[in-house]
Order: structure tokens, then sequence, then C-alpha cells
């Protein structure tokens, strides 16, 4: 065991010789490579089924010893100061690991077959494959400067990632919002690590939370300083983590391709701010203010998500806003101490979660079949509707993924949900109450998008379809579509942020070579069921696409059996528990996270009870019941302003505008890049009139007044002893006087 463990530095880097190969390949052999470009998707999966065979072999190791290792060596030393690079494997290391690389797989696998037509194939697999490589070198780092450097590896690659398609305006801007708002946490990261190091000087976490617990037990630290370094390394979570107030880059990544959506929301860079503030806790748990801290942003962030998700159009935005609130719930279980319930819905909404979002993308990918279908109308709910018969094995995993996240059991965030609900009566009642509401909004919003998806009849967007090919093929997922104002007739879809289109999209359509544009027909052709022909109606999405899906829906289903809270003793402990639980006793001595059957039914008979209220209140405004209501004179109105399922819709966007990020946006654009700007221009005119303008202006008046006494002089000596002596005259007359 002790040699295995040895080698576990390897894991980081096994993935990192896909996009160096794919770089050097491109650089010196671009068409072989090109040729070659499956071999690259293919290499990417085994190397990273390498990563995940390991890391689930260390943790069995960890199940069975409930120990964990650390290996290190020195990089610099130099007096006092020494600077030490290693892994460490833990717990958490190893739950981090084994969610990073078994989504990871579905992700690239799915991506195969979605990415095949793009041409950033291969730039698309090189950017993936780094990231696993930051993330997983994050997840083993020893001390906190290794942290910091594989951090800024993963912002680079998110950035990379939500840019994909970066001649789309829209991309760019929002790779660059997500860039500039997490420099915002990482610069508290990094002033929060060296304010730690100025206090202990060390590094390393074995070191730092032993002598910070020796300072405060012996009253030799300044809490106040200890306070605000750790208010700064939890900043730089809030950041990675999409948590309020950083919360607003989250949409907007959505502009990258939906397999990135599954893998930045549900493994990877989300998971960064979690998996830090898991990895302090030993520190955070000392200062009560910083809990309290994160509990309160994590509840904020629970809420507000949730209603943001609540007037959504866009069906991926519509999953950000869903992720950004369940990532609060594990924010506010690690504030109120509830460690393992934390870990434990982490992985549950990770598996449930890239699975709505493959979801999603394989929604996308059936609806831009549709010829004459545009990228952004494939992506909004309001032209969807009756997919089921199209797409059965698409509607199947979807509602498998939303019945999780709504907390039906026996799925997998149910066991996990309810644990945090649990544990949230017994640290403050207002939290809990908070917590459920926002348990029974996201019911009604997941069944929101499975019924606007899924449900009814044909909408309006295939009543709409002329049934005519188009003449010429362009490479949309590259160089975006022209803005279309005005395209839908009826009132309420034609306000679908037709001005953010022609601000963001690009006004040129760009044809695209023979190649691709013969690659992209015979995709088309095949993956649809063999037929010669496009249909004009949606069609189920080819098996390298259903493949994770199907893995991921078993998945959703068996997960939550890891961490049951049953405790019959110790040989019938769960999966979870025996990994966890030597862990947790570490940080918290006195916790106890068994329960029977009693106390189990008790605490899941309201939180069930509200998921089903939120599910009922969906199907009731969304799920199409014309028949019925329109034997009711009092809705015949209603009905003619339009289709049922946008009524609520209507509601919510005149009365509290929701789906303009809850005015967050506008706030900061007001008050910081106006403010700033603002105090720019204060700046400049103060430079340039008082700092610049005193000197000049004394050189200006000297200048002046060289001139003028230039032109009283005549040249003449006897003039001016005359006046030299008039001057001398006046003056002893002065001083006499």
């Amino acid at each position: 065991m002790e040699h295995t463990y040895q080698y576990a530095w390897i894991i980081p880097f096994v993935p990192l010789p896909v996009p160096i190969a794919i770089g050097v390949g491109l650089l010196l052999v671009p068409t072989a490579t090109k040729n070659l470009r499956r071999m690259w998707a293919f290499s990417s999966v085994l190397l990273l089924s390498i990563v995940m065979i390991f890391s689930a072999d260390l943790s069995i190791q960890q199940i069975n010893s409930s120990s964990a290792y650390q290996y290190v060596w020195s990089w610099t030393i130099n007096k006092d100061f020494s600077l030490e690079f290693g892994n460490l494997i833990d717990p958490l290391t190893s739950i981090m690991s084994i969610l990073i690389t078994t989504v990871g797989i579905m992700v690239l696998i799915y991506s195969d077959n979605y990415m095949s037509h793009d041409q950033g194939y291969l730039r698309f697999f090189a950017y993936m494959s780094f990231s696993s490589t930051s993330m997983l070198g994050l997840v083993t780092s020893s001390n906190l400067i290794q942290i910091y450097i594989f951090w800024e590896l993963v912002g680079m690659c998110s950035y990379l990632l939500i840019g994909f398609w970066f001649t789309r305006p829209i991309a760019a801007n929002a790779c660059q919002k997500a860039f500039v708002t997490n420099r915002v946490g990482d610069f508290g990261l990094l002033l929060g690590i060296l304010g730690l190091y100025w206090i202990t000087g060390s590094f390393e976490f074995r070191d730092l939370f032993k002598i910070v617990n020796n300072l405060i037990d012996n009253n030799g630290l300044n809490s106040l300083f200890l306070t605000l370094c750790a208010v700064l390394l939890f900043l730089g979570a809030v950041a990675k983590s999409a948590q309020f107030p950083l919360h607003v880059w989250l949409p907007d990544a959505m502009e990258g391709p939906t397999p990135i959506s599954a893998l930045i929301h549900a493994a990877t860079m989300v998971a960064a701010g979690i998996f830090l503030v898991a990895r302090l806790f030993p520190l955070f748990t000392v200062l009560p203010y910083i809990m309290n801290l994160i509990s309160l942003i994590g509840i904020i962030t629970v809420l507000l998500g949730a209603t943001l998700a609540l007037a959504q159009r866009d069906i991926k935005r519509s999953l950000a806003y869903s992720t950004m609130s369940q990532l609060g719930y594990i924010m506010l279980a690690l504030g109120m101490g509830s460690y393992r319930a934390a870990l434990f819905h982490l992985i549950t909404h990770a598996y449930s979660k890239a699975l709505l979002f493959l979801g999603s993308g394989s929604i996308i990918h059936s609806m831009e079949s549709i010829v004459g279908y545009s990228p952004d109308q494939s992506q909004n709910m309001a032209l969807m509707g009756g997919l089921t018969k199209y797409v059965p094995i698409t509607k199947t995993a979807f509602l498998l993924g939303t019945l999780s996240l709504c907390g039906i059991p026996p799925l997998a965030c149910f066991w996990s949900k309810d644990e945090i609900l649990k544990d949230s009566w017994l640290y403050s009642p207002i939290f809990a109450i908070i917590a459920c509401f926002t348990a029974g909004l996201t019911a009604f919003y997941m069944f929101r998008i499975y019924l606007l998806t899924f449900e009814g009849h044909l909408n309006i967007s295939f009543q709409n379809f002329s049934g005519k090919k188009n003449s010429s093929s362009y490479s949309l997922s590259i160089w975006g579509k022209e803005g279309q104002k005005g395209i839908n007739k009826d009132p309420f879809l034609s306000t679908m942020n037709n001005n953010q289109l022609d601000i963001f999209f690009s006004k040129k359509r760009y044809p695209i070579d023979g190649n691709v544009k013969n690659r992209m027909q015979t995709l088309i052709t095949i993956t649809h069921f063999f037929n010669k022909e496009i249909s004009p109606y949606p069609q189920e999405s080819d098996n390298t696409m259903l493949l994770p899906l199907l893995v991921l829906s078993l998945v959703t289903l068996c997960v939550g059996s890891i961490g049951i809270p049953f405790d019959q003793g110790a040989n019938h402990l769960n999966i979870l528990s025996k990994l966890l639980t030597p862990y947790i006793n570490l940080l918290s001595p006195n916790s106890n996270n068994s329960v029977d059957w009693y106390e189990f039914l008790t605490n899941t008979t309201l939180s069930v009870s509200i998921a089903y209220v939120g599910i009922l209140f969906a199907f009731f405004l969304y799920k199409p019941v014309y028949s019925f209501l329109q034997n009711l004179d009092l809705m015949n109105s209603l009905i003619k302003m339009g289709p049922q399922r946008c009524l609520w819709d209507k509601i919510i966007n005149v009365t509290f505008n929701w789906s303009n990020c809850g005015y967050i946006d506008g706030f900061y654009a007001t008050t910081l890049s106006s403010g700033i700007r603002g105090l720019v221009g204060f700046i400049c005119f103060f430079d340039r009139c008082l700092i610049d303008g005193i000197p000049n202006g004394v050189g200006i008046t000297s200048l002046f007044l060289g001139e003028g006494i230039k032109n009283i002089g005549g040249g003449r000596i006897s003039s001016y002893l005359f006046l030299y002596s008039f001057y001398v005259l006046i003056f002893l007359l002065m001083y006499y006087n």
C-alpha cells in the first residue's frame, strides 16, 4: 500500500500528454494530426480512465485502512524559508479525484460526437485534457502555494473553454467576464495565503492547522488579523463556486459548448471553491464568525439562484442558476459544520447535474437538426414542447436527473439534500425555513424546464417550419448567427433578448469549407437513423451521446446508496461513512451521523412533501390543459393572451424582471463600471488641471511676464540708471518713514 501511495504524484500528469501531443502535432505535422483527430479523443478517454482506476484503488485502500498519506519534496530552501511540493491523499482527495475522472470520461465520450462537426475539435480535446490535469493537481496539492498554482491553471482553462467559440462576441465577452470576476476572488485568495504565512511561517496544511490551534490556545495570535485572512481565503471560494455576490459570471459561461457546461458546472471549476473550503475546514471551524459568514453566503445563494432560475427561457441558463443554488446548499452545510452532508451532496449533485447538462445538449443537438432552426432558438424552452415522442431516451434520462435534483426518493440528491435540511433545523430555524422553501422552488423550476421541453403538443417552433432546405451551409457553432430582430410574431416570444442578439452576435455568416460541409452532411445523415434527408422534426441523438446519458442515469439511481445515513454496526456502515468517519471525527469529535428508520421517516416527510407541492404547482402552471381551461369563462381572457405555458413567465418578468439576472448585473454596471469610470475621469481631471496645471501655470506665467518685461526695456543705459535710482529713492523713503 505504501508503494502505491508513492506513485500518487503522477495522477495530475497522466492526461497531460494529450494536449502536448496535439499542440506539437498541429505545429509540426498539422495535416496528419487533423486526419487522426479521433485518435486524440480515444487517448483522452483512455488516460483519464487510467487515472480513475488508480484513484479508485487509492480510495479502496483508504476505506480499509482509514489513513491519509502525504509525500513531499523540497523545491526551494533558503535559510529560514522552505517551499515544498507534494501530494496529499486523504478522503477529500479521493472523493474529488473519482468525481473529476468519472464525470470527465462521460463528457469526453459525449463530446466526440457533439463536437464532431466543429472545426475546433482538436483544440477542444486539448483544453479538456489540460483542464483535467489542472483540477487533479488542485485536489492532490499538499500546500497553499501549490493549490494557488493549479487554482490559476483551472481559471485559465475555464477562460479558454467558455470562450471556445471566441469569434462570437457574446462568447468572448462571457469568458472575459468570468476571468475578471474570478480575479477578484483570486486576489483575495493570494492575500489570505500570504497573511497565513505571516502568522504561521508555513504553507503546509499539516503544519498550518497545528500552529494556528496552538497560537489560539496560548492567546498568542491577533484574532482579528486571522479572521481577515480567513475571509480573504473564503473570497476565492466565493468567486470560483459562483456564490453571492460574485456569481454573475456563471450564467454567461453557458456560451461555451454544452459539454463544457457539464464539466464546469458538475465536477471541475465550480467544485474547486467547495474543495478549498472543505480543505481549510479545520481552520474555519476555530473561527465562529467565519463559519457564520459561510452559512450566510450559502443561504443567500440558495434562495437567489432558485429565484433567478424561475423565469429563464434558455435551458442552459436555467440549469446554471440551478447549479448556483445547489452549490449554495453545499456551502450552507459547510458553514453549519455538516462536513459529511456537504461532500455527500457534492457527489450526488455532480452526477445529477452532469446528466441534466448532457441531456440539455442532446435536446439542443436534436433541435439544431431541424432545417432552418437557429442556435439561439434551439436553446429556448418557449420554442420547444412535445419532444417526448421524438427523443424518448433523452427524455427519460432528463426526467431522472430532474427527479433527483427535486429530492424525490430514492434518487441520489434526495439522500444528501434531506440530510442538509435536517441539519439546518438544528442550526437555525430561519435558515431551515429558507432552505425548505427553496427546495420547493427547486422542484418547481426543474419541472418547469421538463414540462416546457418535453410535454404538450408541437409548439410554435415546429408550426412555423417552412420545410425548405437552406441553400448553403454555415458554421454557426463557430461564427455565431446573424441577429434577427423580431423574428417571432408572438408578442411574448418577440421579446427574447433581441437587443442582446444584435449586440453580441456577429452580423455576418462565414461559409465553411467543402470538407467540413461534407462531414456535417454525412454526420447528420448517419446519426439520424440513416435517413437520406434531414427530417423537419427533432430526432434522437447518436449512440455515442446517449451512452453517457444512460451511464449517468444509472449512477444517479444508485450513487445515493453510498451515503444512506443508517448505522447498524461497524460491519454495515455505508461506503461514504467508512471513508469519511475517521476524518470527520478528527474535525468534529462529537459528530454523530447515524439515524434510525423512525427518525429518518420523520425528517424526510416534510422535505418530500415540499418537493411534491413544487411539482404540482409546476404541473398546474405549465402542463397544457387547454381543454379544461376553455370550460372556464374566467380563464378565456388569459388564454387569448398567449399559450398557458408562458403566462407565469409573463407575470414574473413584469413583476420582478428576474430574467434580467435580478438587476444584479445592472447594479454592478451602474455602481462599479460607471463609478470607476467616473472616478478615473475625476482623477484624470485632477492630474491634468492641478498636478500638471500648477507647474505648467508657473511656466506659462513666467513666459508671459518675461515677454512683458522685455517690451519695457529700450536698450538705453541712462534710462536703466534713472529707473534704478528712482526705485532706490522710493525704497529709502518708505524705510525711513
